[in-house]
């Protein structure tokens, strides 16, 4: 099996075992791997691939924005940090400037901290 198919059997076990709130840790990580995977391609001078993997960031907003509840004032702001970076991410592919390839990925950074944080908290019932 190659290093690829291995690491993409190992994301499809964790996905169907996960519980929904490790699904939304997945997808955070998933969405911060395709910024860095970005960032890497910039500096390697791979154009020509950044294209791919924004789109591929873009959809895990999608998918997150799905799984909202909006009975729930969070979801709502969820809602709209979801789609003020996916038009940020819509500005970067128009500049290419890096900064704002940056703040995209300080966002979901940020998003994977305080997920794992939550997660933890449910698990424990106590605060990290």
């Amino acid at each position: 099996m190659s290093l690829n198919n291995y690491q993409e059997h190992y994301l499809k076990t964790k996905v169907e075992t996960a519980s929904p709130g490790e699904l939304t840790l997945i997808l955070y990580e998933e969405f911060c791997k395709k910024l860095s995977m970005t960032k890497a391609l910039i500096q390697k001078g791979f154009l020509d691939q950044v294209k791919d993997q924004i789109y591929k960031a873009k959809d895990i907003l999608d998918e997150l924005i799905i799984t909202l509840n909006m009975q729930y004032d969070i979801a709502k702001q969820l809602y709209e940090l979801y789609t003020y970076y996916k038009g940020r991410l819509n500005d970067f592919l128009i500049s290419k400037e890096v900064v704002i390839l940056d703040e995209v990925m300080e966002f979901g950074r940020g998003m994977v901290d305080t997920w794992k944080q939550a997660l933890q908290i449910l698990k424990t019932g106590s605060h990290v």
